[in-house]
């Protein structure tokens, strides 16, 4: 079974979200700050290795001003 993770849908949840932050016109670490993580966190999710759950893509959504149905395939 594969994990969720290495789907080729997650993969393309995670480059929408790395797109819509750059649309945003924000740095991983600026991202970071407003959502008081370490920027490592948003490395970690970019790049795949670790998950978001519901709550943190609303934030992401609403900070990056997208409707979260802009993440989904």
């Amino acid at each position: 079974m594969t994990k969720s993770v290495q789907t080729k849908e997650y993969a393309y949840f995670v480059e929408r979200l790395r797109k819509a932050r750059l649309e945003a016109g924000l740095t991983q670490g600026q991202v970071a700050k407003k959502i008081r993580r370490p920027q490592s966190h948003i490395s970690n999710i970019e790049s795949g290795q670790q998950r978001v759950d519901v709550v943190e893509l609303q934030r992401f959504a609403k900070l990056y001003k997208k409707p979260i149905g802009y993440f989904i395939k």
